[in-house]
């Protein structure tokens, strides 16, 4: 029984021990010197910073705001062929940053814009140009995901911090029945563009 006891005694001492190791501060590295003439006493910290990879990307308005391009043809240009520039806004501002190489950028469409009545308008009718080359903008395509466009990094060997204004026209070459083609996510009109890091 007393063995027991001890054995208990020491087992509780050993842990309280081990506690209070484990609250005491790191010890830095010291270095004692003595002597007569010139003294030198040497120590070492290493020093290391930890970035996360991530990736930022916004086109149009900042936030949770998903922005309307929309076309308002004139009666008189229907299927005539003349662009139509985006008639409620001018371009669209678009950022890009990341930090870990060459980032991968589509755009992803449901199917053709439909005024809900079965008459269609292709995503082949909207014409996109981009004031910076280097952030170019995917070439949609109905109901599917576009082919990719890859923006190199600008700030070093890795880092994207890449701006530019996006432009819209609608190319208006075919006669279609009136009505509104897509909207506000309805019709096939919401596109979802996707910048991807490996």
């Amino acid at each position: 029984m007393t063995n027991r006891r001890s054995f208990r005694g020491l087992a509780a001492a050993c842990l309280a021990s081990l506690g209070l190791l484990a609250i005491l501060p790191a010890q830095a590295e010291s270095d004692f010197q003595t002597g007569a003439g010139a003294l030198n006493a040497n120590a070492r910290l290493d020093f290391r910073v930890v970035v996360p990879k991530f990736i930022r990307f916004q086109v149009g308005s900042a936030g949770a705001t998903v922005d309307l391009v929309e076309f308002s043809v004139p009666a008189a240009n229907v299927g005539d062929g003349s662009d139509i520039a985006r008639t409620n806004g001018g371009v669209v501002p678009v950022l890009l940053q990341s930090n870990n190489g060459n980032v991968s950028l589509t755009g992803t469409t449901l199917g053709q814009l439909n005024n809900g009545a079965g008459e269609n308008i292709s995503f082949s009718e909207i014409l996109s140009t981009s004031s910076d080359p280097n952030l170019n903008v995917p070439t949609l395509v109905d109901g599917a995901t576009s082919a990719a466009v890859t923006v190199t990094p600008n700030v070093g060997a890795r880092v994207v911090n890449r701006t530019a204004n996006w432009s819209f026209a609608y190319s208006n070459t075919n006669f279609v029945g009136s009505g509104s083609y897509g909207g506000l996510n309805v019709n096939n009109g919401r596109v979802t563009y996707t910048a991807s890091l490996p």
